[in-house]
């Protein structure tokens, strides 16, 4: 199987062809800011029934030939050695990173333990303003805690997250000024077993949405500034624990 010949399940949009990289250069420049940045990699196999994390040691464009990191669990490592397809998934200065791989063995780097893949002829990489977004659950939904001026702090349901942003839902009036280019210090999102996402809210666009009942609610994309080492990776790994419950309950799992 071609690596060009697999669909990126895990992209955004039906078409993203347009955000593909082809160019061998590009693709390793890539990877090295993987490794000066020590970027966390997910790693989805087994029809995105299982996720490795990892993270990018070496690319030698001579050699044609990526070395990953072993994973923690062996178990794991065993069984993604097994696997034809895997769909590689990464951030790299807030933009969205992914390829996909039919093959990879085990091998050693400087003394341990190491995955080794061929340097993928394409990668998919989404600028943030096309940055993948993920829909929060419905029941019992994401709350983000924003303080106001006046030392108070109101909850507001947010409509979908990615590690660049989210789409927050303004049902009511609330006393809070939600215009373009406000910003909004010291919020905060508990994200389920995973942990809380602290930073600076930036209001990029509103728009109004008139609901089925006919009432009107304000809709507002945001995105993070000021956050701290640790924190885009935290909501990272809040949306890998989201989509694999929804592909482990997707019909056929």
């Amino acid at each position: 199987m071609n690596d060009s010949d697999v669909k990126f399940e895990l992209s955004s949009t039906p078409d993203d062809s347009r955000f593909l990289v082809h160019s061998n250069l590009e693709i390793v420049r890539t990877f090295r800011g993987l490794i000066s940045r020590n970027e966390m990699v997910s790693a989805f196999f087994n029809a995105g029934n299982e996720l490795l994390l990892t993270s990018v040691l070496a690319v030698d464009p001579d050699a044609n030939t990526v070395m990953l990191d072993y994973g923690s669990n062996p178990a794991v490592n065993q069984r993604i050695l097994k696997s034809e397809k895997i769909i590689f998934v990464t951030t790299l200065d807030s933009v969205k990173v992914q390829w996909v791989s039919s093959h990879i063995e085990s091998d050693a780097f400087e003394g341990r333990d190491a995955f080794r893949i061929a340097i993928p002829q394409q990668i998919l990489r989404l600028q943030r303003r096309e940055y993948y977004r993920l829909t929060t659950p419905v029941i019992n939904p994401l709350k983000c805690k924003i303080p106001t001026a006046e030392g108070m702090t109101v909850d507001i349901t947010i409509a979908d997250i990615s590690a660049g942003g989210i789409g927050i839902v303004i049902a009511q009036p609330l006393g809070v000024a939600f215009e373009v280019g406000a910003t909004f210090p010291g919020c905060r999102v508990e994200l389920p077993g995973v942990g809380t996402a602290e930073f600076t809210l930036a209001i990029q666009s509103t728009w109004e949405v008139t609901m089925k009942n006919g009432n009107k609610s304000l809709r507002a994309g945001c995105q993070f500034v000021d956050m701290r080492p640790g924190i885009q990776a935290l909501i990272q790994r809040y949306i890998i624990k989201l989509e694999r419950e929804r592909i482990a309950n997707a019909p056929g799992h």
